[in-house]
């Protein structure tokens, strides 16, 4: 069974009961790398019209942003993904001009140049959007205690953030800033995949394809670097996996070929 399955069918529930001129149902699909979010999010927004996508990936700051949190704060930031180097204002003025039902550009990152898109290639949300699907690999993710935070986690951490100065800085941002971003979600589902070695198969995977689509770019990794890129978001994930199921509207397990192991 595939985990759409479950998710349409809150969705469904909840659109029916949406009245004319009410803002759009926000659903927040959150799930670690390669876990099949952007394919959902698709095929949600197919079948439930008319919808707009968002994702966190499309928020990123661009390179030279990221390249002055590198040298002003931790050279770990010049690596996207965690929070902290996100576009945060850009992302809740997005969010707040769908909630409108104004037909506002969605940002988009072109993970090829490991950069910003240009604006004149950005999609238009429908006007008066139903449904907003805001899908990113830590939607919905709170922080962790300052104390969880005393201890690299992996190598990476270990060899590259010893003091856990930039961990520290991750969870402030998270902490402060994305709470806001996520504010407005009204379903939180999580995508589970069965363990951490999975996620760098799958993301592996995405950077195969991405390969296909647009060749060996400024922003596609080898295998070594792969590993070192999840390392980054491994931290996080594991928190996300032991915090939010308690909380998340809709909790779906994942076999390894991504399909649902339980409703």
């Amino acid at each position: 069974m595939s985990p759409e399955e479950p998710i349409a069918t809150r969705v469904g529930e909840r659109l029916a009961r949406r009245r004319p001129g009410e803002p759009p149902l926000v659903l927040g699909l959150s799930g670690a790398q390669g876990s099949g979010k952007s394919t959902i999010a698709a095929r949600l927004a197919a079948r439930f019209g008319p919808s707009a996508i968002l994702s966190l990936d499309d928020l990123y700051r661009t390179r030279a942003d990221r390249q002055r949190l590198a040298c002003d704060v931790h050279p770990l930031l010049a690596t996207r993904g965690v929070p902290g180097t996100h576009d945060v204002p850009l992302g809740l003025g997005t969010i707040a001009a769908v909630l409108r039902g104004e037909p506002v550009p969605l940002p988009r990152f072109d993970k090829a140049i490991d950069d910003r898109a240009p604006v004149h290639t950005w999609p238009r949300a429908p006007r008066d959007c139903a449904l907003l699907i805001f899908e990113g690999w830590c939607v919905g993710a709170r922080a962790q205690d300052d104390q969880d935070l005393t201890w690299p986690i992996n190598v990476l951490e270990a060899a590259e953030d010893p003091d856990g100065r930039w961990r520290r800085h991750v969870n402030t941002a998270l902490a402060t800033d994305y709470p806001a971003l996520f504010a407005s979600i009204d379903v939180l589902a999580l995508l589970m995949p069965p363990d951490w070695p999975t996620v760098l198969r799958w993301r592996t995977e995405q950077e195969r394809a991405l390969v296909r689509t647009h060749g060996h770019g400024a922003g596609v990794m080898n295998a070594a670097q792969l590993a070192r890129f999840v390392s980054h978001y491994e931290r996080l994930t594991r928190h996300i996996w032991c915090e939010m199921p308690a909380r998340a509207d809709l909790c779906l397990p994942l076999a390894a070929d991504r399909s649902l192991l339980r409703a």
